[in-house]
């Protein structure tokens, strides 16, 4: 069976809201109007100094779902997808990328798994070399316009079983996979798998992972990323360091041995 990292997104590989972060671009496409882009602008302010409650998030999706009611989802892909440059580029945590870049390397599946729609979702995580995603679906009507209803929402125990799901179609061992998360929400999601990782956690969720020894890992250090059609410029691992010093080192003492003879 094959491996598997599944990742949340918000304050776990990039600083912000993914879906409040891309407001102002949405404002300028024509949208959204000012009141609308106010109110995002307070949330993303409160999300980024307290985090997200459920109920915040709750009420935060309720007012996205009417707000987007009658927009054109491929508009909406279009502005996010030309905004990636501008606005993720600078809050992508770099440990993150370290993890996704060492998990790729030893072979195993790579995962966005976020509550955020999955047009915001698949190209952010597109742009980060990460091609799989479980997120989000809201419904559209035949003419591809938002109906201002949820298909399939991932968030908490729904975010646990849709990975469940995947993993039972794609033959994945989630006692043998990897999960990290910021927010205590995450915690049916970080239950199932083998090796779960709090990442910047919220309070409740650090009391779990200190109580349960699960590893606590901060994330600070954003970067800034070049423009990239598929993927990242591959991070330099530390198995990859090791792996490279030990070669320098046996080819050394083989010289050694040969002048020696």
């Amino acid at each position: 069976m094959a491996q598997a990292a599944f990742f949340d997104l918000d304050k776990t590989v990039i600083a912000r809201s993914s879906t409040l972060a891309f407001t102002g671009r949405l404002y300028k496409a024509g949208l959204m109007g000012r009141p609308a882009l106010l109110r995002a602008s307070v949330s993303q302010l409160i999300y980024v100094l307290f985090g997200a409650g459920e109920d915040q998030l709750e009420r935060t999706r309720d007012s996205l779902l009417k707000l987007t009611k009658g927009w054109d989802r491929a508009e909406v892909e279009r502005v996010v997808e030309e905004a990636l440059e501008e606005i993720v580029s600078p809050i992508v945590y770099a440990e993150a990328l370290f993890l996704i870049d060492e998990h790729l390397r030893e072979g195993r599946r790579v995962f966005i798994v976020s509550a955020s729609p999955e047009e915001v979702v698949r190209p952010l995580a597109r742009y980060l070399g990460v091609p799989d995603v479980v997120a989000t679906r809201t419904g559209t009507d035949a003419k591809g316009r938002y109906t201002g209803t949820v298909e399939e929402y991932v968030y908490g125990p729904a975010k646990a079983a849709a990975v469940e799901r995947l993993a039972a179609v794609q033959n994945i061992d989630l006692a043998d996979s990897y999960a990290y998360s910021d927010s205590a929400t995450d915690l049916p999601l970080l239950e199932i798998v083998g090796y779960p990782h709090a990442v910047n956690p919220d309070r409740e969720l650090r009391e779990v992972a200190s109580e349960r020894g699960w590893p606590i890992l901060e994330f600070r250090r954003q970067v800034s990323l070049v423009k990239r059609l598929a993927r990242p410029v591959p991070i330099i691992s530390g198995a990859t360091v090791a792996s490279a010093v030990g070669a320098a080192l046996l080819w050394m003492l083989a010289r050694r041995r040969k002048k020696r003879r």
